[in-house]
């Protein structure tokens, strides 16, 4: 992995309101990073509608910058076949799994996470405090149901612990 310094991550709620404006503003910030902070490598997950924004706004400024690097860091398939590389690799520059995931069960995605902020030095993030995901239920016999917490939440207050540079576009 390149140098933690010139990298920036992503992560937001699963379902967020995508805006000319929101689009407008994350190119911003982005291009900032890029032309400002020498910023040439960007982590990306996949599972909200946040990642595929940035996704979407990172490709474009790719057009201008070919220099930089969009990396898919999966939470799932540790292995992958030729095909569904070639699939990833349309969208993407590179993709990996974390070997230390291997064991993560159910906190794949946070492992994921925390592995992107380890090697990041930016993080821009789509945090709303108030924003509580879907109440759940552990099995389909459970009588009560439960309510999760934000994996946003959690790699946000990792990320402040760790000591990134975080702009929280939902704020800006």
């Amino acid at each position: 992995m390149k140098s933690a310094e010139k990298t920036c991550c992503f992560f937001g709620h699963r379902r967020i309101e995508v805006t000319d404006e929101l689009a407008s503003r994350l190119k911003e910030i982005i291009e900032g990073l890029i032309i400002e902070k020498k910023v040439d490598t960007f982590l990306f997950g996949s599972k909200s509608e946040f990642d595929r924004l940035c996704l979407r706004v990172v490709t474009e400024l790719k057009r201008t910058y070919p220099h930089i690097r969009r990396i898919y860091v999966r939470a799932e398939f540790p292995y992958i076949d030729k095909s569904y590389t070639a699939y990833l690799l349309k969208r993407y520059d590179h993709t990996y799994y974390p070997e230390q995931m291997i064991q993560a069960g159910k906190a794949a995605y946070v492992e994921r996470n925390y592995e992107m902020i380890d090697n990041s030095y930016y993080c821009v993030i789509y945090y709303d405090e108030n924003y509580r995901p879907p109440r759940r239920k552990n099995s389909k016999r459970d009588l009560c149901d439960y309510q999760p917490n934000s994996g946003t939440k959690r790699a946000y207050d990792y990320a402040q612990k760790k000591g990134l540079k975080i702009v929280n576009i939902k704020l800006s």
